[in-house]
């Protein structure tokens, strides 16, 4: 019994042995670290040009249609809140404590901070085919027939499976899309052209959009639709799982390996 004993120890621990050194296949990360890092850096950015966004509005509620706008014009529509200057006609008795300095200073620093993360975001999407394999729809999804089918199968607003933690569906891609290459573009178009700087460098930038006045209304509303985009993502990120959706943004790995 003793030698039997003696022969099982070493071939059980070489069995051990054996077995720890078997690799482990990789599991590639959900979102690449590039990813993760410019999506946060853009999320902290774009709730900075929200806040100041909101102070510099509340220093004239007023939206106009043109080249110039005033007091003494007629706003194209109004926000039905206090200004925080008093020579703002609004209708209340009192004032909000002006914040325009500060605001306009850090929207400016956050507007240009979030234009070279996108920019980042951009190329590498293009040179690491992040676009392609992420972003643009799959081959099944690009007929009519499966396109419609795609859209009628995510319409229902049910908790995704877990498989899907691993790849964007058709409306994330669409929205995603949309948003990187027609919101974005046009909220800093919009924004540029209410610098007195750029205009005159560039004064076609203004024009095409019908003037300074509606280039600030035109970005209100683009911002309306960005806000609505975050609001309706991050309901989105609750429904599959807030803690899996979170965790997978912030160390790229998601709850479960997809399976092959």
């Amino acid at each position: 019994m003793a030698r039997m004993e003696s022969v099982a120890g070493p071939l059980a621990a070489s069995a051990q042995t054996s077995a720890s050194s078997v690799p482990v296949a990789a599991v590639a990360p959900r979102h690449s670290l590039l990813v993760r890092v410019t999506h946060w850096i853009t999320t902290l950015c774009f709730l900075a040009l929200l806040i100041t966004g909101a102070g510099i509005v509340v220093s004239h509620p007023r939206f106009y249609w043109g080249e110039t706008g005033n007091v003494l014009t007629k706003p194209l529509f109004r926000i039905p809140i206090p200004s925080s200057r008093a020579m703002v006609p609004t209708g209340y008795g009192y004032v909000l404590p002006d914040q325009n300095g500060w605001s306009r200073y850090l929207h400016f620093q956050s507007a240009w901070i979030v234009i070279l993360t996108g920019l980042l975001y951009i190329l590498s999407a293009f040179f690491t085919g992040h676009l392609r394999n992420d972003l643009l729809p799959a081959k099944p999804e690009r007929s009519l027939r499966g396109f419609a089918a795609a859209i009628a199968a995510h319409s229902r607003f049910k908790r995704p499976p877990e498989a899907e933690a691993w790849s964007y569906n058709l409306p994330q891609r669409l929205a995603y899309l949309f948003v990187i290459f027609v919101l974005f573009p046009l909220v800093i178009w919009t924004g540029l052209a209410m610098s007195p700087s750029f205009v005159s460098a560039f004064p076609f930038t203004v024009n095409l959009l019908g003037g300074q006045q509606s280039a600030r209304t035109l970005h209100f509303f683009v911002s309306l639709a960005l806000v609505l985009f975050v609001l309706v993502h991050v309901g989105m990120v609750f429904l599959a799982g807030f803690w899996s959706r979170t965790r997978a943004m912030i160390s790229g790995r998601a709850a479960t390996p997809p399976e092959n």
